[in-house]
C-alpha cells in the first residue's frame, strides 16, 4: 500500500494545481491512483510527472 500512501501526499502537495475539482478531504484507495497519476502528468509539471511515473512501478 506504498503507492496510496504516497498517491495521498501527492494529492495534498499539488491539491491546488492539478485536483482543484476533487474533494479536499478525499481519502486515496488504490482505486483513486489513476486519477492521481493522470492529473499529476497532465498539470503537475516536471516534478508531478515524475512523481505520476514513479506511482506507476
Amino acid at each position: 500500500m506504498i503507492r496510496v500512501r504516497e498517491a495521498q501526499k501527492a494529492f495534498h502537495r499539488y491539491y491546488a494545481r492539478c485536483f482543484w475539482y476533487m474533494r479536499d478531504d478525499l481519502r486515496v484507495t488504490l482505486s483513486d491512483v489513476p486519477e492521481i497519476v493522470r492529473g499529476l502528468r497532465q498539470y503537475g509539471g516536471r516534478e508531478g510527472y515524475l512523481l505520476a511515473e514513479k506511482l506507476c512501478l
